[in-house]
């Protein structure tokens, strides 16, 4: 049961846009209520980046000292490339767990109901309030994950540290693991916002207590400032941001490839290639708003810039506000002293005054520079580019954004790309973020306060040395799929390409790799076989380190609520090649969401990233993340707990039965209809339940795997070209029990080959639909789903019906748990409710027996012991006893004869015979069918 509507919060996000933002997620970095606030007893931060991908987790806890209830507010800022992946409130000893949910459609805005400002440029707050009850406190836990981009040569990461009071303790641990050794390690001063990374002294110093351990592979940094060194810093708790920049070494040639659970990442960022030619138009607003530090800054900046531009560049200027002015009419033209000269002058004559024509001013700029690219002067392998710079909307001219954007793809024709940079708060940015989208570029804000002369010259350096162009990277056909994008149209020094993909064959020995780019007047091909099991193993490596580190840092924060944050991050750790796939493919479906052209593409757009964000559990601009909020009574005491029915095993039930562990409904289809029994099924530690349908006889037996086994439940590759795969995982067994852990299907996979390929994959939480489309479902949702050769029907919070062709059809359990005991697992059940369509060779530890026929014997007592029964399997003897068994989460029993042994002789073969290598491993049963 949920607390009733009022006493939840929905959070909302909207990143990169002009679009309203939710009223739980506030753009304001720097404001603090005063009222009679909750003291912050400690707030420790770690952070682990494990090959540039970071995971954070903030631990803040607040004391409500008095005896009234009092409203405590978290509220910290993240990366705006970053995304929420876990946020949890404890209070009063009580958990509250957020979803994340699809955002529903924009309503209208009402009259009268100011809208947000804009977003700072490079952070967003997290802000949560909640009622804490008198003597009482608060916990919150946050984690969020991004991959850090490489600029100018280094990667860099920010911890924001403002509190807003002074802390009884602070601490933060960063931790930086990767492949290759890393280098050029830097912690910088304390950073606020206004300086925008200037340093205030000549020579940097380290925040005070900040230790630096740096072991080539691995670097931990720690900052842990107790009450009277923040006061030093400052009393007001807005220490800064604390900023750590490194770099990694870095081989010649294709790149580093990391490989783990089936996916890979392909980081490319090759040095030491001569700098490529540009051609480069600088479109430069002098419209009346620009008037005083806005111009003075850009003229700074533009300066300096043209002291960078190198020989063999071309170059012009064009100023616009309501008149377009041209530096140079008849075209770019060569870097020479005298035409710097002169430029120069036309750069100190700028005059701000009137509006703002955008459109033409881009039209003119596209307009010079593709006369300029279809002349006899152009090198063949240069790279143009428009870096158009604004503080202000369209007032002049064209001032409707659809029609400004259609009017700049025609002038640009593809030839180039454009680099928008806007200033202050009256920006449409996401006029500008189109802009440069659609046409191969980058988008940079520069916020009022900011420093804009050493912004403008940061962005300008991040683009100003084009090394490749028409870089294009290929992988082994028929070995990868849902490869990131591939294709680029330049790269520029000290940057960094990052591609992610999935295997579609995690056994091949290797991938081939190859790169064809453009660089001044030739092309050039990388290429390579890259080691798939080596990569496997070196990743797999530093993954431990990473997750050691992080489950060190998590303990370190000195609360036993941390657990499952610990947990949590390092399953997060574990898969952090997936998750880098998942976090590089929701930003290629925003870019292309925000690329659209029609409503279609952009429903199918948002549809696919909300589909993925939720896979992943990231709040992301199309999704909400939502919290159920303590209900505080006017005493300031908790409101009782609603009563609800035990969910999910909140019963141990006896190691050697089916655990009655979920609610209490029967497997039912969406129309709610019950289905009918299973001819196989398992369920629990794996506990198998075998109907003989040939014999009238019920068989079951338990298998005692290992955590990470994946085992062939159905094999009918050859002919209904039907597999099915299940993966274990473990749990400690429950108090009392005589077992040392129990094992349950995380996962389950049905692959089909045939008409052709397509597979359904399975955990307690989503659905990935792989057929004619990659289609991902959340499983607390009531739908159904037909890709062609599969369908699949989700009961919500039940179970998942999978039909091949009209004639196969499984049903998978969802067992899911409130609030999981230590020894609990979310896992699943699985039932094979028709087989008609497997073939009679059909094997696996349950399709070797949909065939076969069997015979029940009884063995004569033999001195005082009782007549025993055995199985008559092929030509085996199998010893077994009468057991009961609860199926269907316990809603009903069936009597069965168990064989003991893991199955021994009632299996063809052994236990080990049926491990598989991966999920989607289809290889074929080592001894032949089950038929004699």
């Amino acid at each position: 049961m949920r607390l009733t509507v009022h006493n939840r919060a929905v959070i909302g996000r909207e990143q990169h846009t002009s679009e309203i933002l939710q009223d739980e997620f506030e753009a304001e970095g720097h404001t603090c209520r005063q009222e009679t606030k909750p003291h912050i007893q400690e707030l420790s931060i770690k952070t682990t980046i494990i090959s540039r991908y970071a995971f954070t987790a903030v631990y803040c806890a607040l004391l409500n000292r008095h005896s009234a209830a009092s409203e405590g507010v978290f509220q910290f800022q993240i990366p705006a490339n970053a995304y929420v992946s876990n946020f949890t409130m404890i209070i009063g000893g009580r958990v509250y767990q957020s979803e994340v949910k699809p955002k529903e459609k924009r309503i209208k805005q009402e009259k009268g109901k100011p809208e947000k400002k804009e977003p700072d440029p490079e952070v967003e707050v997290f802000r949560m309030a909640a009622k804490i009850p008198g003597r009482n406190r608060a916990v919150f836990l946050l984690t969020y994950e991004e991959l850090l981009q490489r600029r100018l040569g280094r990667y860099e990461h920010v911890t924001s540290l403002r509190p807003m009071q002074l802390v009884s303790r602070l601490s933060l641990d960063v931790t930086i693991v990767d492949h290759s050794p890393i280098t050029d390690l830097e912690v910088l001063p304390l950073r606020n916002s206004k300086s925008n990374g200037k340093s205030n002294t000549a020579t940097p110093k380290l925040p005070i207590t900040t230790v630096i351990k740096n072991e080539k592979n691995v670097c931990q940094i720690t900052f842990s400032p107790n009450i009277t060194q923040q006061a030093k810093i400052t009393t007001s708790g807005i220490l800064g941001d604390f900023v750590v920049r490194y770099d990694v070494q870095r081989d010649m040639g294709i790149g580093d490839i990391q490989v783990l659970n089936g996916h890979f990442v392909h980081y490319f960022a090759p040095k030491d290639l001569p700098a490529v030619p540009k051609n480069v138009v600088f479109v430069i607003d002098t419209s009346a708003s620009m008037l005083g530090t806005k111009i003075r800054q850009t003229k700074d900046a533009l300066f300096t810039i043209l002291r960078d531009l190198r020989p063999g560049d071309n170059f012009n200027f064009v100023s616009f506000s309501n008149k377009i002015k041209v530096w140079q009419p008849n075209g770019l033209v060569p870097v020479t002293p005298l035409n710097i000269r002169d430029a120069k002058k036309f750069i100190y004559m700028l005059m701000p005054t009137g509006g703002t024509n955008i459109d033409g001013a881009i039209r003119t700029g596209s307009s010079l520079l593709r006369e300029y690219l279809s002349g006899p002067d152009s090198s063949p392998n240069s790279v143009s580019l428009i870096i158009f710079l604004t503080d202000g909307r369209p007032t002049v001219g064209e001032i409707q954004s659809a029609a400004i954007l259609g009017n700049t793809r025609s002038a640009v024709q593809e030839k180039f790309c454009i680099f928008t940079i806007g200033i202050g708060n009256d920006v449409d940015y996401r006029l500008l973020e189109r802009m440069a989208l659609e046409n191969c570029g980058m988008m940079r804000r520069i916020n009022e306060e900011a420093d804009a002369s050493a912004m403008l010259k940061g962005f300008y350096n991040e683009i100003g040395t084009p090394l490749l162009s028409d870089i294009r990277i290929n992988y082994t056909e028929n070995s990868v799929q849902y490869v990131t994008q591939n294709l680029f149209t330049n790269y520029f020094n000290g940057s960094e390409i990052v591609i992610a993909g999935k295997l579609i064959n995690e056994s091949a020995e290797s991938l081939h790799v190859q790169v064809t780019a453009s660089n001044n007047d030739k092309s050039i091909i990388l290429e390579t076989d890259v080691p798939l099991r080596r990569r496997r193993i070196d990743t797999e490596k530093h993954v431990k380190v990473a997750t050691a580190a992080m489950a060190a840092g998590v303990k370190a924060l000195g609360s036993d609520a941390t657990q499952k944050l610990g947990v949590a991050l390092g399953s997060v750790a574990e898969d952090f090649v997936e998750r880098v796939w998942g976090f590089l493919s929701i930003k290629e479906g925003l870019r292309s969401r925000l690329r659209s052209q029609t409503s279609k593409e952009r429903e199918d757009h948002t549809q696919q990233a909300a589909n993925l964000s939720m896979t992943y559990h990231f709040f992301t601009p199309v999704t909400n993340m939502v919290v159920e909020k303590p209900e505080v009574l006017a005493d300031g005491t908790m409101a009782p707990a609603p009563t609800i029915t035990p969910e999910a095993g909140e019963d141990a039930s006896p190691a050697n039965e089916l655990p009655d562990d979920t609610d209490d409904r029967k497997p039912q289809t969406p129309d709610g209809k019950l289905v009918n029994q299973a001819l196989s099924l398992t369920d629990g530690d794996p506990h198998f339940v075998v109907e003989f349908p040939l014999s009238k006889l019920t068989v079951c037996f338990n298998i005692n795997g290992e955590p990470g086994h994946i085992l062939g439940l159905v094999s009918d590759h050859k002919y209904s070209g039907v597999t099915v795969n299940g993966k274990l995982i473990g749990a400690p067994a429950p108090p009392g029990s005589h077992k040392q852990q129990r094992t349950y299907f995380s996962t389950i996979t049905i692959v089909v080959d045939k008409p052709k390929r397509a597979y359904i994959e399975v955990t307690p939480k989503k659905v990935i639909l792989d057929g004619r489309d990659r289609i991902v479902l959340p499983c607390h949702s009531t739908v159904s789903v037909d890709s062609g050769v599969l369908s699949v029907a989700i009961v919500g919070k039940s179970n998942v019906t999978v039909t091949v062709g009209g004639n196969i059809s499984f049903v998978i359990l969802l067992h899911q748990y409130k609030n999981p005991a230590p020894y609990q697992r979310d896992h699943l059940g699985f039932y094979i409710s028709n087989s008609k369509g497997l073939s009679h060779s059909c094997h696996g530890l349950l399709g070797q027996f949909l065939h076969e026929e069997v015979g029940l014997a009884e063995l004569p007592a033999q001195g005082d012991m009782k007549p025993s029964a055995v199985l008559k399997v092929k030509n085996r003897s199998v010893p077994v006893v009468q057991k009961s068994r609860r199926i269907y989460s316990g809603t009903q029993s069936v009597d069965c004869w168990f064989a003991r042994n893991n199955a021994a002789k009632l299996i063809d073969g052994k236990y080990q015979d049926y491990l598989m290598s991966h999920m989607f491993d289809t290889g074929d049963w080592p001894h032949g069918t089950n038929r004699v």
